[in-house]
């Protein structure tokens, strides 16, 4: 896996589509979401890492996850800030907040103002869209 970086990753959808999943495709190119309480890291409670499914870029840590009892995993904060990036989404009838890999622009979830402190944020996450790597499986140095 490699650190969060805002260095971007640029492939076709061709080459997405070879890459990934059709389910992962579906989340994270066409901004798609799983279903509720289905995936694999809501309830996981594991330190570790969160990476981006597509393209590998640090997300999310273990240390800003918590239960948000959405069904999805979330955080109150990125990995770092320039790990992510929003924009404005206004599909299905409502104005939300996407939340996007900085690195290859995969949809990831939305981010919604209802989080704990300190950040007050809850950034709601698909987990097809992340890649998760325990503590004691990160390389030296991290």
């Amino acid at each position: 896996m490699t650190d969060s970086t805002t260095d971007k990753l640029d492939l076709t959808e061709d080459q997405w589509r070879e890459r990934l999943s059709r389910e992962q495709f579906h989340v994270l190119r066409e901004g798609g979401t799983e279903r509720a309480f289905t995936g694999a890291y809501d309830k996981l409670k594991d330190d570790g890492e969160y990476h981006c499914a597509a393209c590998g870029n640090l997300v999310f840590d273990s240390e800003q996850k918590y239960d948000s009892g959405s069904g999805w995993p979330s955080f109150y904060a990125p990995a770092d800030g320039t790990a992510v990036q929003t924009r404005e989404d206004v599909s299905h009838g409502m104005t939300r907040t996407e939340v996007l890999c900085a690195k290859c622009e995969s949809h990831l979830g939305h981010v919604f103002p209802d989080g704990p402190k300190p950040t007050g944020l809850r950034y709601c996450i698909n987990s097809v869209a992340l890649e998760f790597e325990a503590a004691g499986q990160l390389p030296a140095g991290n």
